[in-house]
């Protein structure tokens, strides 16, 4: 097969899940594939690294991204004689004028389900967009049977026409000397206590409010001083999350690092004594898997996707529950043994995710729906 995967979100969204997933994917498609040819369509700097014998990188410019999209990747894609191309940013910028076999990645349709926890302008680009591509495309790969269900939910076609490939935590996402991680977090970002940590973006999706809350009625009665520490850019619902740890008398106890490089993120998911993630509604949730792929022990949510990743590795709460979450921070700080017990669990449970089974899932799915090109 002659494969193309429209590969400018590694640069565009770096970062994040997207990027992350594309990025790889692609990795892992070159490792497990040397009899397919792949063109990626490229945007910025470094791909130097996915040139390949059976790969070729071909650039567009980002400026120009509608002339790409509408008129220079349908011609390429005709005069390459490519038999599969993939977009894997929701199928976003997918022209009609393709001839071949279309296969675009739905991550989750949270504009559908929270359309309020995002963006005004995505949303309507993703409400107007989406229809089109799901009817168009030929197969939808997805990254969770929950988010299966809600496309299912949303679009009455073929379920065959979905396949799941799960996500996976990136290599570097692994047990680090906890000693060396916590006199890096103290000498880069001045933390010099036991933590809880968050991170994974300030929607209002991700119910940090409900942490702070929690954490405000616990961290008094802890047996050690503990932390919080929340980890992200400042936007979205920032602002309201400082106003409410100073109406909590909280300055002193949480730190907010702002942005973190993704290369310091494995030293904060080792030096913490638990990851929190109270989040509303994930497509998958790679936060806990990376968590838990560090050894740290884990509270979640236990609705949409997230116990598909978690499994009984981690305390999975309702997060509209915030009492509950009390509870259960409240007993998780308190119990060293019921931590090492979750940091274990957790290590064997991230084994069951790896890119390179993300890649042979795509693969297959790559070739099913070329045999119906042969049919």
């Amino acid at each position: 097969m002659k494969i193309a995967i429209d590969a400018r979100g590694i640069n565009w969204y770096k970062g994040t899940g997207i990027g992350t997933y594309t990025e790889n994917l692609i990795r892992g498609l070159q490792k497990i594939d040397e009899h397919n040819f792949y063109n990626i369509y490229w945007s910025g700097d470094s791909y130097d690294e996915f040139k390949k014998n059976n790969t070729k990188v071909i650039m567009a410019s980002r400026k120009h991204h509608r002339f790409f999209e509408q008129y220079y990747f349908p011609a390429n894609l005709a005069a390459e004689k490519t038999n599969i191309f993939h977009i894997p940013q929701n199928g976003i910028g997918l022209s009609e004028e393709i001839n071949c076999r279309k296969i675009v990645t739905i991550h989750d349709l949270i504009p559908y389900v929270m359309p309020e926890t995002v963006g005004k302008g995505y949303v309507l680009k993703f409400l107007k967009e989406v229809p089109n591509i799901v009817e168009f495309s030929d197969a939808i790969l997805t990254v969770s049977e929950w988010s299966k269900k809600d496309i299912l939910r949303f679009f009455p076609i073929d379920e065959n026409k979905i396949f799941v490939t799960p996500l996976a935590a990136d290599q570097k996402y692994k047990p680090l000397d906890k000693a060396v991680c916590k006199n890096f977090l103290n000498d880069n970002y001045h933390i010099d206590a036991p933590f809880v940590l968050y991170l994974g973006g300030f929607s209002s999706r991700k119910n940090v409010r409900s942490l702070i809350i929690a954490f405000s009625k616990v961290y008094k009665n802890l047996d050690k001083k503990y932390k919080l520490v929340i980890i992200g850019a400042n936007k979205d619902d920032s602002g309201k999350l400082y106003e409410l740890c100073t109406s909590l008398n909280l300055n002193s106890s949480v730190i907010f690092t702002g942005f973190v490089p993704e290369e310091h993120l494995p030293a904060f998911y080792n030096g913490c004594d638990v990851f929190a993630y109270p989040s509303f509604y994930e497509g998958f949730g790679l936060p806990p898997l990376e968590a838990m792929s560090c050894g740290a022990p884990v509270i979640t949510s236990n609705i949409t996707s997230i116990p598909e990743v978690v499994g009984n590795a981690g305390v999975l709460i309702d997060p509209y529950d915030t009492n509950r979450l009390v509870d259960e921070l409240g007993k998780l700080l308190c119990n060293e043994g019921l931590r090492q017990e979750l940091s274990l669990k957790g290590l064997d449970r991230a084994k069951d995710f790896n890119w390179i089974n993300t890649a042979k899932k795509t693969l297959d799915a790559y070739e099913q729906v070329n045999l119906l090109t042969e049919l």
